[in-house]
């Protein structure tokens, strides 16, 4: 009993605070080159490529998620069988066994199962958060994380989002959508007593677990 009560307690608990690792990731500070003399461009003020443009590249710098998920799922399986069967005994006319009842020596049996069930799910998430590019990789794919927090006044929210996306697919205004994006994590959770108000209680979910209906 206190093994299903703790399991009872234990549930589908809600967050309670957001996870570490999301913080906005600084760019790199790269050595001083040298001065280049008799000449008015400077390296160690910072450029921008003429073919580059401002589109993020480097780590820490700025990338706006365009959150468009949209997933439909059906599933349907049905299953049947059958089976037939029988046996007969015909005893003979004459003899010892002649007492022998033919109808009593036949059997018969016969068995079927018919099962159905399908199962359909719908899920949307819209929205945009920001990120930054916490690691450029060779091959042209950068690791972007970041989170957006909202402190409101029952309470707290927050989404957090992680994913490889290539740097060619980073348009003009330095989005992208969530479904170029690989490997993505999104964690939309929160706190607070409106949270608190939309979980089952503990003991409404123990007799929900022991119930045999």
């Amino acid at each position: 009993m206190a093994g299903l009560l703790a399991l009872v307690l234990a549930g589908p608990v809600l967050a309670g605070k957001p996870k570490p690792g999301f913080d906005a990731s600084l760019p790199t500070i790269p050595a001083a080159p040298a001065r280049p003399t008799g000449a008015i461009f400077d390296a160690g003020l910072g450029y921008a490529s003429l073919i580059q443009g401002t589109v993020a590249r480097r780590v820490g710098d700025p990338v706006t998620i365009l959150l468009i998920e949209n997933t439909i799922t059906n599933k349907a399986a049905g299953s049947r069988t059958e089976r037939n069967g029988a046996f007969s005994v015909t005893p003979p006319s004459a003899g010892p066994l002649s007492f022998l009842d033919p109808n009593a020596l036949n059997a018969g049996g016969q068995s079927s199962f018919k099962g159905d069930g399908s199962a359909t799910q719908t899920s949307q998430f819209n929205g945009a958060v920001g990120v930054t590019i916490a690691e450029v990789r060779p091959n042209g794919t950068a690791l972007v994380r970041g989170e957006k927090r909202l402190l409101l006044s029952q309470g707290q929210e927050w989404i957090q989002f992680s994913g490889i996306v290539r740097l060619i697919d980073i348009d003009q205004q330095n989005q992208v959508r969530s479904n170029q994006v690989a490997d993505v994590r999104v964690e939309y959770a929160g706190n607070g007593s409106v949270q608190r108000a939309s979980r089952e209680g503990w003991l409404s979910r123990f007799f929900n677990l022991i119930a045999p209906f």
